[in-house]
């Protein structure tokens, strides 16, 4: 219509940029709660992994499961 097509946009690149921030985040809280049974394993305690990966015990115990 106006010779400009939506990907030029900066609405959508800024939407664009806003989805890639958001999948690294969940990203990374993924990787988070991924390690924790591995620290488990390995013999740290709840409050040693809470402290270390920055959970509260709680959302250690959850990853735990």
């Amino acid at each position: 219509m106006l010779g400009v097509k939506l990907e030029e946009t900066r609405v959508y690149q800024e939407a664009k940029q806003e989805g890639r921030e958001e999948g690294r985040e969940e990203g990374r809280e993924e990787l988070t709660l991924e390690l924790v049974p591995r620290l488990l394993a390995r013999g740290m305690s709840i409050e040693e992994v809470g402290q270390l990966l920055n959970l509260t015990i709680e959302q250690v115990r959850l990853a735990a499961e």
